[in-house]
């Protein structure tokens, strides 16, 4: 009884801490320092950054030329969005593909001061909100955080491991360009660039979880999952912008698996591997230490122990 209260007791503070863990995040959505640009003759754009500006900390502003070097940054993913002014009225560039959330920040913006909206770089006609790619994402999380789980618990021996988080990498890479760009259409891109985004994503979430597995036992399983899900996927952003969250969590999040991951697989997926330098380099640094783990963990005794030769007796 003392340990059932015990078990009961903990889920309970476990809860306690998890829900604003996931919902603190979600519910104090604002811009923090989001990179915007402004384009168009300094005099002109003037008023447009003073106004930006006067939010505090809510905006980092870039100068551009004009309407295609502001676009050009939208591309390279310099920026989330941008205020041009024309010779007809001022218009806001947006990028849903980057964030279906401030680009509707960006477009009510726009709405209220009458201006026109020109997207850059949209979704996919399948994915018109983005819901998909959010939605699509989480089960990479998972199915990672899993592999890396069972390949502790039940392939006993190290080298083992290396081999089948190395191939689920890549069959999760292959199978979730299929299901995602394929028969789903949330993501776009060349097939074989998303399959090596997904890949790397699966290879750094198992690795992870199964060298933490293998050298701590099971609360490297606990630590690995912490890591991976119960934090990293709050802090992702993958729902709107780590310029979004509250900071440092924003930041905090692009330097686990599921922030990084989010970032590769958007900037692959959308914008030909466009500011995915940092993020791959995250998940690589993940994926490798994670393998290293496995292969200094020591084999476990054989999960079946040989029954010993005995001699025949003879009478």
């Amino acid at each position: 009884m003392k340990r059932a209260a015990l078990l009961a007791g903990a889920v309970v503070v476990a809860q306690a801490l998890l829900i604003p863990l996931f919902a603190a995040p979600a519910a104090n959505m604002a811009p923090r320092d989001l990179p915007i640009a402004v384009a168009g003759p300094a005099q002109a754009t003037s008023a447009i950054t003073a106004k930006l500006q006067a939010e505090e900390d809510a905006f980092t502003i870039t100068q551009a030329a004009d309407a295609a070097a502001a676009d050009q940054l939208i591309r390279d993913r310099e920026v989330y969005g941008a205020f041009v002014v024309t010779a007809s009225g001022v218009e806001v560039h947006t990028a849903p593909a980057a964030s279906p959330v401030v680009a509707t920040l960006l477009s009510s913006a726009a709405a209220e001061n009458g201006a026109k909206v020109v997207t850059v770089v949209p979704l996919p006609t399948d994915d018109p909100r983005g819901a998909g790619f959010t939605a699509g994402f989480l089960p990479l999380l998972l199915t990672g955080m899993l592999a890396g789980i069972l390949l502790v618990v039940l392939v006993p021996i190290p080298r083992a491991r290396l081999l089948g988080s190395i191939g689920y990498a890549v069959g999760s890479g292959l199978l979730g360009s299929v299901v995602l760009r394929e028969w789903l259409g949330v993501i776009t891109g060349n097939f074989w660039s998303d399959a090596a985004a997904i890949g790397l994503v699966g290879l750094a979430t198992s690795a992870l979880v199964a060298g933490l597995g293998t050298v701590f036992g099971s609360p490297g399983i606990g630590l690995g999952a912490l890591t991976v899900f119960l934090v990293g996927n709050p802090l992702s952003g993958v729902a709107g912008a780590p310029e979004l969250l509250p900071q440092p969590w924003g930041a905090v999040g692009q330097h686990l698996p599921a922030g990084a991951g989010a970032t590769l697989v958007r900037s692959v997926a959308f914008f030909d591997g466009a500011g995915s330098a940092y993020s791959m380099g995250v998940l690589i640094v993940y994926a490798l230490g994670g393998l290293a783990l496995i292969a200094i963990g020591k084999s476990p005794r054989p999960a079946v122990k040989p029954e010993p030769v005995r001699e025949p007796v003879t009478v």
